[in-house]
């Protein structure tokens, strides 16, 4: 999913991984559209020991997974693309027209990266433990 930081000359990635099954988010990763930001998140995938890759046909997908673990299909990418609109309805950075966007990077991967953990993990503020 994509957004950008200061100009839509610069686009910021983020890239996430869901488990088929539970249509849980494992781990995500912020970055360009290249190979080191997936390899990140290949890494952070490790201890799960995946055993099937469903993606869209890009390049780095590719070049850095093996073919009999690689699945290229869009029928397999939908938990994924319904992941994208809450995270587009829910924070107004990542709207595609939009007039609300992050000056820095920092902020941009704050902000969306606060919201999964909490969308996602259930992981309070902590301004919500300072009020109990």
């Amino acid at each position: 999913m994509w957004s950008f930081v200061g100009k839509k000359k610069a686009p910021r990635w983020l890239w996430h991984a869901l488990d088929h099954r539970t249509g849980e988010v494992l781990a995500y990763v912020f970055g360009r559209r290249e190979d080191q930001a997936f390899l990140k998140l290949k890494a952070l995938l490790a201890p799960f020991g995946i055993t099937r890759f469903y993606t869209d046909g890009w390049g780095a997908y590719q070049r850095h997974l093996d073919l009999l673990l690689h699945d290229v299909s869009k029928h397999h990418t939908q938990q994924l693309e319904r992941k994208h609109l809450t995270l587009r309805t829910q924070i107004k950075r990542l709207v595609r027209k939009t007039i609300c966007f992050s000056n820095s990077t920092a902020m941009h991967d704050l902000v969306i990266g606060l919201f999964i953990n909490r969308f996602e993990f259930g992981v309070p503020s902590k301004m919500e433990n300072t009020k109990q």
